[in-house]
């Protein structure tokens, strides 16, 4: 194992104090795995306190936990004491800690097997005292214990099965799968935020439908999104393959792994079941945009994504149903991207390119929208302008070269010249658009 030599050095520097160190946690099991670890965790017998005097930069970042962060040549490294939890009440922390002297007693406590070895830096000795590099090799995640307790414990532990065996795409264990079924209702008492970051992670491994499909057949979704769950046996019509929740996560799977994207994926038909309509005996979902944009925002709030992330994803999800067909005209196309916003436009052609990998199951590149992909670009290199701030012209202009007054008639101008230079793009200068807007501001708008 080509352990870093500055972690090394770290543990020699606790060893030559008195105090053992491990490796724990991620980074082992990317060395079982032949990886190479993003980070370094590491558990000693070191309390925080005894930490602190022995390394210069010391943040006592979790110390209620025993947990503090050193800045060690450079490197950031959580320090764990070994720790005995105690009785979990509130299916989300230990109502009490124990230091421990016993590494082997802090690999008890943790949540599956593949997260409970430890390997000695110095001498690369590897303690594995619940078989969790066995269960590595043949790709199974297998809770510690009795699974009903571990999940009993922390609620959340449901979800990071869910997610552990979308990110390393191996399969859960009989015991373990049965477990998180019946303590999936503990996610209740987990906090939409630490949900909100497994979600994520799970959107962002190269198949969140491994993840995605546990969630259903252990009952997550039921306590976390269960408006996805009203897709199932939803049938749709012409070339699809799947009902509306299958589309979904196979939607999902297509999508690049971008969390704006994804989210627009999973998302973006889930107001289907509630607009179904059944004429001459196919499924119509009139409208189903529209309300998917608001479902999904009402399930972003709720799971406490950002404003931000809510505005992009919720967008794509509005206008994800365009229909552009080759008789466009150039200014329909500009218009396109100026109702879509430049920034959207080319999150929105990725969401159109999973969709219909969604529809038939596999990535099928369309000559139509790819029609729409090379006009878009043609256009956008002309640099023509898209919303009113690209225009030549301001409210401020207007005001003191055409004499329109800083009133609500202003803002019908500048949407006037916006759609004018859409229209006709050799019409964006000062000069002309002040011609524009005074002819306009006199006869149109009531003055």
């Amino acid at each position: 194992m080509k352990i870093p030599s500055k972690i090394k050095r770290f543990c020699k520097i606790l060893n030559n104090s008195g105090f053992q160190c491990y490796l724990v946690g991620g980074a082992v099991r990317s060395y079982i795995s032949g990886k190479t670890p993003v980070d370094y965790d590491l558990a000693t017998d070191a309390l925080p306190e005894q930490i602190i005097p022995i390394f210069r930069n010391v943040i006592p970042t979790g110390i209620d936990h025993g947990t503090v962060t050193v800045f060690f040549e450079g490197m950031k490294l959580e320090v764990t004491t070994f720790r005995i939890d105690g009785a979990y009440t509130n299916s989300r922390h230990p109502d009490s800690i124990s230091y421990s002297s016993s590494i082997t007693e802090d690999l008890k406590r943790r949540d599956f097997t593949i997260n409970a070895m430890a390997i000695d830096p110095i001498t690369g000795k590897l303690i594995d005292p619940h078989d969790g590099k066995k269960d590595i090799r043949h790709k199974i995640i297998r809770a510690i214990g009795v699974p009903e307790e571990r999940f009993s414990e922390d609620g959340l532990r449901v979800l990071r099965a869910c997610r552990f065996a979308s990110q390393l795409q191996f399969t859960i264990e009989e015991n373990t799968f049965k477990g998180m079924a019946q303590e999936a209702k503990r996610l209740v008492f987990i906090s939409s935020e630490r949900i909100r970051d497994e979600i994520k992670h799970i959107l962002l491994s190269d198949k969140p439908s491994t993840a995605l499909y546990i969630m259903k057949e252990t009952g997550v979704f039921k306590y976390i999104i269960p408006e996805l769950l009203e897709g199932i046996g939803i049938k749709q019509k012409g070339m699809h393959k799947f009902d509306v929740f299958d589309h979904s996560i196979v939607t999902t799977d297509f999508a690049e792994k971008d969390i704006i994207i994804r989210l627009a994926a999973l998302l973006h038909d889930i107001g289907k079941p509630r607009c179904l309509e059944i004429r001459d005996g196919e499924p119509i979902f009139h409208n189903h945009d529209t309300i998917s944009e608001k479902i999904a925002e009402e399930i972003l709030i709720r799971l406490k994504f950002s404003k931000n992330v809510i505005k992009q994803v919720t967008h794509l999800i509005k206008f994800h149903m365009f229909n552009y067909t080759e008789d466009w005209s150039d200014s329909a196309v500009r218009r396109f991207i100026s109702k879509v916003g430049i920034e959207n436009i080319h999150n929105l052609l990725k969401l159109r390119y999973a969709d219909r990998g969604g529809v038939l199951g596999k990535m099928h590149q369309c000559q139509i929208e790819l029609s729409l992909v090379r006009r878009i670009n043609e256009i956008l290199e002309k640099e023509s302008a898209f919303s009113i701030k690209n225009l030549e012209v301001d409210g401020n202009i207007l005001y003191s070269k055409a004499g329109i007054p800083k009133s609500p008639q202003m803002g019908l101008v500048l949407q006037f010249l916006l759609d004018t230079v859409l229209e006709d793009p050799s019409l964006n200068s000062e000069d002309k658009l002040i011609e524009i807007a005074k002819s306009f501001y006199e006869t149109k708008t009531n003055v």
